[in-house]
């Protein structure tokens, strides 16, 4: 089927009480915008329009069961991520409307907004310069994304950050937000238009498409990736004669490289005994999430703490 033959809707929807909950969050703030919202392929939210593209398959089960088959995983699925999502799109959509990359201080504190978008970002995981929101040190790959991620912070109901990033040197981040917001708090944004990029409903791409792909990207970011650190370790040139294949090594010490993984795997059980922790939802989606987070960790390790992370 093709995208604009689904009829999809957000009105109806599941998705559209975590849109009022988001405007709620907006309202509760003294901000009297409420960024529009509609279907597209993925999640973002276009430069100089105050709104948010949502993806697709969240606008109905069978469409958000259909993702996490093929893809192994729906963005957003999970009701607590997606209002951490819409709430890191509404520093984006705040941004747009009100202009705010555009001040100086906005500037002083998280860099021009003009600089290069990356294909990639290299994320100090140890860092306390910037606040942790949607995970992957998302606020280190670029200023907007900076911006965003500490006001989703800032923005949650009760929101503790004065207390836990005190002693952090992202607290002044959390307090140019602040200081931000209550400058243009009660105004009307500037910027007012409803544009919206790449709607579902004009997507004449069909399901089939749009899968092959999103797969096509996410294995030739894998393969980028790995082509990239095994180019650090070898070398295409035989330096010497009796010079040994990557892969015969590789072969040859499988079982020792595996231990590395096995350490990764018993430090997570290890610290999960520590902090008592209990299966939030159901094993499926427990252990899939396990999957992924011992892939991230055994990254980040084989990597100094400074992984190379795909945008």
């Amino acid at each position: 089927m093709r995208f604009c033959d689904l009829r999809l809707s957000i009105e109806g929807s599941a998705l559209a009480r975590h849109v009022r909950r988001m405007y709620a969050d907006l309202e509760r703030r003294g901000l009297s915008l409420r960024p529009h919202v509609w279907l597209s392929e993925e999640w973002f939210s276009p430069d100089g329009v105050p709104g948010i593209a949502v993806p697709f398959y969240l606008a109905h089960p069978r469409l958000e069961r259909l993702e996490r088959r093929i893809m192994g995983e729906a963005e957003g699925g999970d009701s607590r991520l997606l209002l951490r999502i819409l709430r890191h799109e509404a520093g984006h959509a705040v941004d747009n409307a009100y202009r705010l990359r555009r001040r100086r201080r906005w500037r002083e504190v998280f860099g021009p907004a003009s600089r290069p978008y990356p294909a990639r970002y290299r994320a100090r995981a140890g860092s306390r310069g910037y606040v942790h929101h949607l995970g992957e040190w998302y606020a280190q790959a670029h200023p907007t994304e900076d911006f965003a991620e500490t006001f989703a912070v800032w923005l949650a109901p009760n929101s503790p950050w004065r207390k836990s990033y005190a002693d952090w040197p992202a607290f002044h981040k959390l307090q140019a937000v602040d200081e931000l917001i209550a400058s243009v708090r009660r105004q009307r944004a500037p910027v007012r238009n409803r544009l919206r990029i790449e709607p579902l409903e004009r997507n004449t791409r069909t399901l089939a498409q749009h899968y092959r792909r999103k797969l096509a990207r996410n294995r030739l970011i894998r393969r980028g990736l790995a082509d990239e650190l095994l180019q650090r370790a070898f070398t295409p040139q035989r330096a010497r004669r009796g010079a040994v294949r990557a892969t015969t090594l590789l072969r040859t010490h499988a079982r020792a490289l595996s231990a590395s993984v096995a350490r990764v795997l018993r430090m997570l059980i290890e610290r999960s005994a520590a902090l008592r922790l209990y299966v939030r939802g159901n094993r499926r989606e427990a252990l899939r999430y396990s999957r992924w987070m011992l892939e991230r960790l055994t990254a980040v390790y084989s990597q100094g703490e400074t992984p190379h992370l795909p945008l």
